[in-house]
């Protein structure tokens, strides 16, 4: 009889600890479910950790400003100044075939230094050179050669305009010169402008472009009225 209720106890027991374990079992599977339902996955927060970059907003996708080319630039500057020198050699030419130079009414072959003296008073400074005498007119930066009997045979301009003027410049628009001559540090290039007149330009070596020019009349630079 003892034994009977021992086995019923102990079977009791058993039966509580096996329905015990079985809950146990069921509430860390309903718990781990759990969990995984709501913990983020590592894919999820690595991408919205670092926000994607719009390709429009890198500095490869922005236009670069407009600017002018210098090299455009600098072609047309040069282009300009090559047309400005070929009109300004143009007309010194001209102004030669007449005995002239710019702003300068008295000519060679035709004026007088007495004319001259009479406009614009006495020379600042005046010598004999060659085969002449020079008067040299400071503010005006002009200088006239004349003979024994008055009359011009050369007029020379170192105005500033014509300081800029290179030798490249000048064969550009006038060709090769008719004749080359050197005087000191200084390269004289003639040109024949017509029967009466010679267009000179006078280029130092130091400077490269020309110092003066010069309207001259040869056949009236040998008329001294020597005697």
């Amino acid at each position: 009889m003892m034994s009977v209720q021992i086995k019923l106890i102990a079977g009791s027991i058993l039966l509580t600890g096996m329905i015990g374990l079985a809950g146990c079992s069921s509430n860390n599977e309903a718990g781990n479910s759990e969990s995984q339902a709501t913990a983020p996955t590592e894919t999820a927060v690595t991408a919205t950790s670092e926000p994607e970059v719009s390709p429009a907003s890198t500095p490869a996708a922005t236009a670069p400003a407009a600017t002018s080319s210098p090299t455009e630039t600098d072609k047309d500057s040069t282009s300009s100044n090559s047309q400005n020198s070929d009109k300004q050699l143009k007309e010194l030419l001209e102004l030669a075939k007449k005995g002239k130079v710019p702003g300068v009414k008295y000519a060679a072959h035709t004026g007088l230094i007495d004319e001259v003296e009479a406009d614009w008073g006495k020379p600042d400074q005046q010598e004999s050179a060659g085969k002449g005498i020079y008067a040299t007119y400071t503010d005006k930066h002009v200088v006239f050669g004349f003979n024994k009997g008055s009359l011009i045979f050369d007029v020379r301009s170192s105005d500033s305009a014509l300081q800029k003027l290179t030798l490249k410049q000048i064969e550009a628009t006038l060709g090769k010169p008719d004749d080359t001559k050197v005087n000191g540090e200084d390269k004289i290039y003639t040109y024949q402008a017509n029967d009466q007149y010679q267009l000179k330009f006078i280029i130092p070596s130091s400077t490269g472009t020309v110092d003066h020019i010069s309207v001259f009349s040869e056949q009236d630079s040998f008329n001294n009225m020597a005697g």
